[in-house]
């Protein structure tokens, strides 16, 4: 790395074993990608499992913000990860941007079964690296001929079922992953997480109205695969296992997770296909590049999508999210809020509380006092979201996720 364009960046670590509970004092090692022996920092994980290291050297953010520049515009870095009791594991090419968490998500294996480590190797970004360019598609699947497999409405599923590879490649790895966890690793593996919120928003929106459209026709089942979606850019989005998403860009996910695009008199979601812009163009799909400098004049999300798909495009919303305990109550909760919804969020904020002891245990009563808001408060500092103690859309869907996570409630509860 050229030193005389260096810039600080910051990385946050979270480390959790095969029951999603965090793991306390586990040690990190963090080095440049490349130079294993020369170790930057050390680090041990605090009670929540997390460690954040601020003053990495990254590029100058202004790299990340011009399609003619050349230059790497991220700084790679490599952690070590080793806990009693777990296995050994080694994560390179974590990609870190000036001012701009990076957020690397560590899921370790015990060693009851030995004690061989792993090593996951994230390769370039899509804006920099080599990928082969989308297959063109029609945007609106045909849903009657014989034989195929529809669903009777838009749902927001639980997991999806990533295929590593091209769809023919039979050795090519199938992973369950969560849907939102999909789409933030997807869009910080897209797009560059230093852009403006609103170019974000876009991309986002395109990612999860593709994404919903697959999951929507079943497309690859109906093909006789067992996936949902491949993680090849020639068939649908780059999806990189183990890799590091940004805040930025995972802000912007859990606020909008429910959402899609739509056309006038079409029940599924939009395939909305895109490309760089850069090395490749496409007309009538949103350009990557372009739309960052829409965002940079002002343009809103959804006008940043219908100047490429047009203006009957809009923006919907799933009917139903599925594994999740209860849905969204349709307003914030707050100080003199009361009922079944504000019972069962305390419910689940004190089965958090058993595994993250920073948050306060309640009394489950319904009302939403004091002991509440600061219990939320407490959570939405934990999980980085404004620490307001109101329990909003973003706030609401996060306590849940994380709730699922740890007692892994049946999807019918």
């Amino acid at each position: 790395m050229d030193q005389s364009i260096m810039q600080n960046g910051s990385l946050q670590i979270n480390v959790t074993g095969g029951d999603n509970r965090p793991v306390q004092n586990a040690d990190i090692e963090v080095s440049y990608t490349g130079e294993p022996g020369n170790v930057i920092s050390q680090e041990k994980t605090n009670t929540s499992g997390r460690v954040l290291v601020e003053g990495l050297k990254a590029p100058a953010i202004e790299l990340s913000l011009d399609e003619t520049n050349i230059i790497q515009p991220y700084a790679e870095y490599t952690i070590k990860v080793t806990a009693e009791g777990f296995q050994t594991i080694d994560i390179s090419g974590i990609q870190v941007f000036e001012d701009t968490l990076s957020v690397q998500n560590v899921k370790l294996v015990t060693t009851e079964y030995g004690n061989q480590g792993s090593n996951i190797v994230i390769p370039p970004h899509t804006l920099y690296g080599d990928f082969p360019e989308k297959i063109p598609e029609s945007e609106i699947k045909p849903v009657n001929e014989t034989g195929e497999i529809v669903l009777s409405r838009v749902v927001i599923p639980e997991y999806i079922v990533v295929h590593d590879g091209v769809p023919s490649d039979n050795t090519a790895k199938n992973y369950y992953v969560n849907y939102r966890d999909y789409i933030k690793n997807v869009a910080s593996s897209e797009i560059y997480a230093t852009w403006p919120r609103q170019t974000i928003i876009a991309n986002v929106l395109a990612i999860m109205s593709f994404t919903l459209n697959r999951v929507y026709t079943e497309w690859y089942r109906n093909k006789g695969y067992e996936f949902t979606i491949t993680s090849s850019t020639a068939f649908d989005h780059k999806w990189v296992y183990g890799r590091n998403i940004f805040a930025s860009i995972s802000n912007v996910v859990d606020d909008i997770f429910n959402q899609y695009l739509s056309r006038p008199n079409v029940k599924q979601p939009i395939l909305t296909q895109y490309c760089d812009g850069k090395r490749v163009t496409c007309d009538g799909w949103l350009s990557q590049w372009d739309s960052k400098y829409l965002g940079d004049s002002g343009y809103s999300a959804i006008d940043i999508l219908r100047n490429y798909y047009g203006d009957s495009i809009y923006i919907n919303s799933a009917e139903q999210i599925s594994g999740i305990p209860s849905s969204w109550p349709g307003y914030n909760l707050d100080i003199g809020s009361s009922g079944q919804k504000v019972r069962q969020l305390q419910q689940q904020l004190n089965s958090i509380a058993g595994v993250y002891s920073s948050i306060p245990k309640l009394l489950t009563d319904g009302i939403y006092g004091e002991e509440t808001k600061r219990a939320v408060r407490a959570f939405q500092r934990e999980f980085g979201l404004p620490a307001t103690g109101i329990t909003d859309f973003r706030t609401w869907y996060k306590i849940s996720q994380i709730y699922v996570g740890i007692s892994r409630i049946a999807e019918n509860i």
